[in-house]
C-alpha cells in the first residue's frame, strides 16, 4: 500500500514533484497539494487530477481531514517559510523532506549519506547545486582527501523562480556548508550563476577540487570513482551526466591560499569535473535541470524514508 504525501508549495518545484510522484513512484501517492495562492497553476492542476488542495498554507493542511493519513510532507516553499512550516508540523510526527535551503534538519544527498539519516524527522535536500556536485566531491574525497572544493552551478535565468531568487544567499551558504559536511572537503565554496542566454541553457555544474599531488594510477582511480558516482546519481536523475572526461592539472604553492594551514603541502593536483543536468520535462521544461534534480532527489529520499518506517513497523 502506498504512503500518502503532501506537498507544501504549489509553484514549479512542487508541481513537478507532484507529477513525479504520480508517474514514477510505486511507494508514494499524492494526498494533498498545499499553496497560498488560490489561483496558482499547481493548485488548479492538482484539483483537476482529483487531489485534495488547500490555499491556506500549512495551517490549512493541518486542518484538513486528509492530514491524518499523510506520512511524508515535502516543503517546496522558501527557507523562511520552511522554518514556520516545520514548527507547525513538529507535533504531528510526519516525515518532512525540505527542498529549501533552510537546513533545519541534516543535509541529505541520496547517493552519499541517505542511509545515515533514515531516522531523522526533517531532512534537508541542500540545493540543486549541492545535489549535482556533492556526490562528485564525496567520490573524489574517498580516493584522496579534498583540501578545497569549489562548485559553480550555472542555471538558466528562466528556471530561477521567485523562491530561488529570494534564496541566493542561503543557496551559497547552505551549499558551501554541505560541501564540507557531506562531501568531506576541508573547505568549501559555492557560486551560482543565472544565465540569461536564449534559447535557455540546461544546467551546467563545474566541480574543482584540490587534493595532494596524484600519480597517474591515482588519477585513474579518482576518474573511475567519479564515473561510478555519476552513474549512481543518473539512476534517479536520468538527465545527469559528465560533460567531458575528468581533468587533472598539477598545481604548486601558488594555490596554497585556498588550503587550510594544517593541509598546506606545496604540491597539489586540481581535479576538474564538468557536469550537465537535463530535466525530465514531467512538468518543467528540459532546461530546468536544476529543479528536476531537486525533485528527483527528494522523491528518492522520501521513498526510502517511508520504506524504512514500514520495515521498522513490521
Amino acid at each position: 500500500m502506498s504512503a500518502k504525501a503532501a506537498i507544501i508549495g504549489s509553484g514549479n518545484i512542487g508541481t513537478d514533484l507532484m507529477f513525479k510522484i504520480m508517474r514514477l513512484s510505486e511507494t508514494l501517492e499524492m494526498g494533498v497539494m498545499v499553496g497560498i495562492d488560490p489561483s496558482s497553476d499547481g493548485l488548479a492542476r492538482a484539483a483537476r487530477l482529483g487531489i485534495a488542495t488547500t490555499a491556506d498554507g500549512v495551517e490549512g493542511l493541518i486542518a484538513m481531514p486528509e492530514f491524518k493519513e499523510i506520512e511524508v510532507v515535502f516543503d517546496a516553499t522558501s527557507a523562511g517559510a520552511h522554518r514556520h512550516n516545520a514548527a507547525a508540523l513538529a507535533p504531528f510526527g510526519k516525515k518532512i523532506v525540505d527542498l529549501t535551503p533552510a537546513a533545519i534538519g541534516p543535509y541529505v544527498v541520496p547517493s552519499v549519506n541517505l542511509e545515515q539519516h533514515l531516522d531523522a524527522a526533517n531532512v534537508n535536500m541542500v540545493t540543486c547545486g549541492g545535489q549535482a556536485t556533492i556526490p562528485v566531491i564525496a567520490a573524489i574525497n574517498a580516493e584522496s582527501p579534498v583540501h578545497y572544493g569549489e562548485i559553480v552551478a550555472s542555471i538558466s535565468s528562466k528556471s530561477a523562480g521567485p523562491g530561488t531568487r529570494a534564496n541566493i544567499d542561503e543557496f551559497t551558504e547552505t551549499t558551501s556548508s554541505a560541501i564540507v559536511e557531506v562531501g568531506g572537503a576541508a573547505r568549501g565554496k559555492a557560486i551560482i550563476v543565472l544565465n540569461p542566454a536564449e534559447p535557455p541553457m540546461i544546467m551546467r555544474d563545474t566541480v574543482l577540487c584540490l587534493v595532494d599531488r596524484l600519480t597517474e594510477d591515482a588519477q585513474d582511480r579518482v576518474a573511475a570513482a567519479v564515473r561510478d558516482r555519476v552513474a549512481e546519481v543518473a539512476s534517479y536523475v536520468p538527465g545527469y551526466r559528465l560533460k567531458q572526461t575528468v581533468q587533472f592539472q598539477d598545481e604548486g604553492a601558488e594555490v596554497s591560499g585556498l588550503v587550510g594551514e594544517d593541509r598546506k603541502r606545496g604540491e597539489y593536483t586540481r581535479v576538474s569535473v564538468f557536469l550537465e543536468v537535463e530535466g525530465a520535462a514531467h512538468y518543467l521544461p528540459e532546461y530546468a535541470g536544476n529543479l528536476d534534480i531537486m525533485t528527483s532527489a527528494a522523491l528518492r529520499v522520501a521513498e526510502r524514508l517511508v520504506t524504512t518506517k514500514e520495515e521498522v513497523a513490521s
